[in-house]
């Protein structure tokens, strides 16, 4: 009788442990709810916008690059000539991949230092817009140009509880929350995913937002598509809290006892006999 109780109360433990363990895989999951919420929220195009401080790389080309030389500070004329071609487009991004397209610094005041152009405000604008502006510009001098322009110095940093945490360049300058936590490799089991922090630098005011990927809701929010030098941190849940809190050897201190307990029932078993 005593051993059918044993049984019973075993399985009973197991199948609790069982519910425990459903229970917390559910809190994994991000964003449950996310049939509730309008597909085109998801599928929405980030919009980047030019910030104080931001690395630009923009280079100009024609089908004669020696005409746009003046327009691509720092660039050779030898250069210039290795990129004389029909094609306007492909010189330009060979040139950026290899990070040797001339460097403009956007200023406190929001502006750039053009060649022949002079001062441009850049702050605000999308890439789109402005590259199209400084095509526009440039066009009064030079016949059909092509201009290229990426942000270099595009960076976020994702902090706490993921497998790999630290600062992540974003070479073409769109990333949203869920782009940079795949960056970091995602959360450690023991992430908190309901309450994640990201700090945001916007013009010397410092913004604060509080995430859950549980709830799909968060994509709707302005702090989904990223900035550049945002920083993300996911804080440790309670099982890491408590965790962190016993003492290294308990684990091994109850696997011990259990092995105690375990050859002492044989034993009595045994002696009973």
């Amino acid at each position: 009788m005593n051993k059918n109780k044993v049984i019973l109360l075993f399985a009973f433990l197991l199948a609790l442990s069982a519910c425990k363990t459903k229970d917390r895989t559910s809190e994994l999951n991000y964003m449950q709810n996310v049939e509730q919420i309008a597909t085109e929220a998801v599928l929405k195009n980030p919009v980047t916008t030019i910030q104080k401080g931001d690395q630009l790389a923009i280079f100009i080309t024609a089908k004669d690059m020696t005409v746009v030389k003046p327009f691509n500070q720092n660039y050779s004329s030898a250069e210039a000539s290795q990129y004389s071609t029909p094609s306007t487009n492909a010189p330009a991004a060979q040139i950026l991949d290899k990070s040797t397209a001339p460097i403009y610094q956007v200023d406190s005041n929001g502006e750039i230092d053009f060649p022949v152009l002079g001062k441009l405000s850049a702050t605000g604008k999308t890439l789109v817009d402005f590259k199209d502006e400084i095509r526009d510009r440039v066009a009064v001098f030079v016949k059909n140009p092509s201009v290229s322009l990426k942000i270099t110095n595009y960076k976020i940093t994702v902090l706490g509880e993921v497998h790999n945490p630290g600062q992540y360049t974003v070479p073409d300058g769109q990333a949203n929350v869920l782009n940079a936590l795949g960056l970091a490799g995602d959360l450690t089991m023991y992430g908190k995913r309901n309450d994640i922090l990201l700090v945001r630098n916007e013009d010397g005011h410092i913004l604060k937002e509080r995430i859950n990927l549980m709830d799909a809701n968060f994509i709707n929010s302005p702090f989904y598509e990223l900035k550049q030098n945002d920083v993300i941190y996911v804080s440790a849940n309670e099982t890491k809290e408590k965790t962190a809190r016993l003492n290294p050897n308990t684990g091994t201190y109850i696997a011990i006892a259990g092995t105690i307990i375990g050859l002492a029932g044989i034993f009595i078993t045994i002696f009973k006999k």
